[in-house]
């Protein structure tokens, strides 16, 4: 178990405080923080149900409250007493009574433990601990991180950060709150039975789980999709019935890791570190199912029809032409994607990748693009490409890289509206009527009120006028918002979680929408597709906002099922980053198909993906 040493001295008495005789349900208390902390006790008693590198944990007796534990962990560096102990001993003791904070962050919540201990007496061996068996014995509840995430917004509700935790030490309500659940049962040994995964593993070997209880949001490959709780007054479901699963304490190592694999039951102890609660198992658990590999192409595919086009949404990260991905992402846009009539991209980067040497220019890199997917599609014809080169190093993402969002097209169904010059990086261009009485764009392509400080250090959304080859217009507008860098862990001690960057990102839809709404006053009929990667789910209800009553998201047009929508996997959920939106005379004619390819997120390791985010293929009818 990693352990990075803080303890709550803030909070723990700094002077010796009487030696006292409790019990371990005394020490834990009803809420977050020991009502002990800092306290001496002795003739403290337990039973030992596991032992790791820096201690071991003991269980006494429960009692009748839910709110309360009966486990503790004791922590110590010394051999000698971690010898002295054996799993199975019932053991008394003296310690200090601390809170322990990992990493030392105050975004981490305290972890009651008893320190220093001392006059360790084995009063009998071999006795059995019965491990609490979740989903039997109890179950998390399966919307609710905390009651300190309010309103009807809840975990996502913006301003973020409005109370604390630690501050608050409210009484537990298991019942009701997953953080609550899994802190009732902080220091015991419990089962997690027939656990499924919900992500891939992370660079310690730790791998998030849901067990054989209630879940909600759980979608067809077994993950659990952030979705808006049914039955609770629509407030945004954090999927809080989830635990990860830490490193295993007799040194195993945890297997290999993808969505929907199964386990067999894995029996440890709950713990808090690192901004999470955990299973500490007692030994790594084994592989039972693997999802078959096979992952099936988009069932949406480009008509001879003009007015019937098929868009493709692609966040290809970080791409450069001698990026190593680049042929598997061609393979998935030509067989997978089916070559869509339009790409919308994110992350491609300029000509020499990470070289920051002043370089902007991409017209490599959408070539070598171009140039492989028709290899990869076996045809001799080529998208077109189209994007607008940034300011050097202005626009975030891998310095040097200037990543922006781009295009690729089939000139034999688009072209560019023509009239309008190209506008460069700070050219903001605006809708206005044509002489010949359509609405048109001062700059196309161009970028949407690029000096404004909602971009700063971002992606520039690209609006792009085209039309087919029998005059039928569509504007599109290329998104990617503001990374969510800075934030807290959704079990962290801040609530609501910090969001990082959500602030930023309420500004630039606004921004996004701003133009929209200029658009639909000179032409309320215009077609108008606004996607890419947002990076934020629509549940986080106050940056989508400015889109209400003027855009239709597709998988709402489409009623494409709540746990079905998503691109992305982070921790326990699978999660929608990347989006399309739609104007009300496209969601008007019909004709509208959706689906989500998961050639990245449906794959058997991590070092198989293309990306991070899966590509999303549509169908639009816009004459």
């Amino acid at each position: 178990m990693k352990r990075w040493a803080f303890t709550a001295a803030a909070l723990a008495v700094q002077f010796a405080l009487p030696v006292q005789a409790v019990s371990i349900t005394d020490i834990q208390g009803p809420a977050f923080i020991s009502p002990l902390n800092g306290q001496s006790v002795s003739n403290l008693t337990g039973i030992v149900t596991a032992k790791g590198t820096s201690g071991f944990w003991i269980q006494g007796p429960a009692v009748r409250s839910k709110s309360v534990s009966n486990g503790l962990n004791v922590f110590t560096s010394s051999k000698t007493i971690l010898a002295s102990v054996s799993v199975g001993d019932s053991i008394s003791l003296s310690g200090v009574v601390s809170e322990f904070r990992s990493s030392g962050s105050p975004d981490n919540l305290f972890a009651t433990e008893l320190q220093s201990p001392a006059n360790i007496v084995v009063l009998s061996s071999n006795q059995v601990v019965t491990p609490v068996l979740l989903g039997t014995d109890r179950s998390p509840p399966t919307r609710k991180l905390s009651a300190l995430d309010p309103g009807n917004d809840g975990w996502l509700a913006v301003p973020n950060n409005q109370s604390r935790i630690d501050t608050v030490n409210a009484t537990l309500v298991p019942d009701q709150f997953g953080m609550d659940f899994w802190a009732s049962l902080e220091g015991q040994l419990v089962t997690v039975p027939s656990p499924v995964a919900l992500d891939f593993a992370n660079s310690f070997g730790e791998f998030w789980v849901h067990g054989d209880w209630p879940v909600t949001g759980k979608n067809s490959r077994g993950g659990l999709t952030i979705s808006f709780a049914l039955g609770s007054d629509g407030i945004p479901d954090a999927n809080p019935e989830v635990i990860i699963v830490g490193s295993p304490l007799d040194g195993t190592k945890n297997p290999a890791v993808s969505l929907g694999k199964t386990f067999s039951d894995i029996t440890g102890i709950i713990a808090y570190q690192f901004g999470f609660y955990y299973i500490l198992p007692l030994t790594a658990p084994t592989v039972l199912t693997t999802p078959d590999p096979t992952i099936p192409p988009s069932t949406i595919k480009p008509r001879a029809q003009v007015c019937t086009l098929v868009i493709g949404d692609y966040n290809v990260e970080n791409m450069a032409p001698t990026t190593a991905h680049l042929p598997t992402v061609a393979n998935h846009i030509a067989n997978f994607l089916n070559s869509p009539d339009l790409v919308f991209l994110q992350e491609i980067q300029d000509n020499n990748g990470a070289t920051d040497d002043g370089t902007v220019s991409a017209n490599v890199t959408l070539a070598t693009l171009a140039a492989s997917v028709a290899r990869a599609a076996n045809t001799t014809q080529t998208y077109g490409t189209l994007d607008i080169a940034p300011q050097n190093d202005k626009d975030g993402g891998e310095p040097g890289g200037n990543i922006r969002t781009a295009h690729l097209f089939n000139s034999t169904k688009l072209r560019l509206v023509p009239g309008a010059p190209a506008g460069g990086a700070l050219d903001a261009t605006k809708p206005v009527l044509g002489a010949d009485g359509n609405v048109t764009l001062t700059f196309n392509p161009g970028r949407i009120d690029p000096t404004n400080s909602a971009w700063d250090a971002s992606r520039k959304p690209l609006v792009t006028l085209w039309e087919t080859t029998n005059g039928a217009r569509l504007f599109t507008i290329n998104l990617h918002l503001t990374a969510k860098l800075g934030g807290t862990t959704t079990q962290g001690n801040a609530r609501p979680p910090v969001n990082g960057g959500v602030d930023q990102r309420i500004s630039q839809v606004q921004t996004i929408a701003t133009f929209v709404k200029a658009l639909l006053a000179l032409d309320p009929n215009a077609n108008i597709i606004v996607g890419g990667d947002c990076n934020e789910y629509v549940q986080t209800r106050a940056v989508f906002a400015p889109f209400d009553g003027l855009l239709t998201e597709l998988d709402v047009a489409v009623d494409v099922p709540l746990a079905e929508r998503y691109t992305y996997l982070f921790d326990q959920n699978s999660q929608q980053l990347d989006h399309l939106f739609i104007s009300d005379a496209i969601v008007a004619r019909g004709d509208l198909a959706v689906e989500h390819v998961h050639v990245n997120n449906w794959a058997p390791t991590l070092a198989a993906r293309a990306s991070d985010h899966d590509p999303t293929v549509a169908r639009v009818k816009i004459c």
